[in-house]
């Protein structure tokens, strides 16, 4: 599946041009773009969204004991 994308600014011009220039392949859909709020990604400080963060480590614990000598017999 793919997505093109109108920004809502220029949806009422370009939405029924989208549509139809795509209506003949089943594997495009036309959206239009409908976030709203603080652009996450633009590098600033989280400010509001910093005490929302949870930072996990994904990783798989190793499993307790010992284990055998790894060295050369001489």
């Amino acid at each position: 599946m793919i997505y093109c994308v109108i920004p809502r600014e220029l949806a009422d011009e370009l939405y029924d041009k989208m549509v139809e220039y795509y209506r003949d392949n089943p594997d495009v859909t036309v959206i239009v773009d409908r976030r709203e709020g603080p652009d996450r990604r633009s590098h600033q400080d989280a400010g509001e969204f910093k005490e929302q963060r949870v930072v996990r480590d994904r990783r798989r614990a190793r499993v307790p004991g010992t284990f055998p000598d790894t060295d050369a017999p001489e």
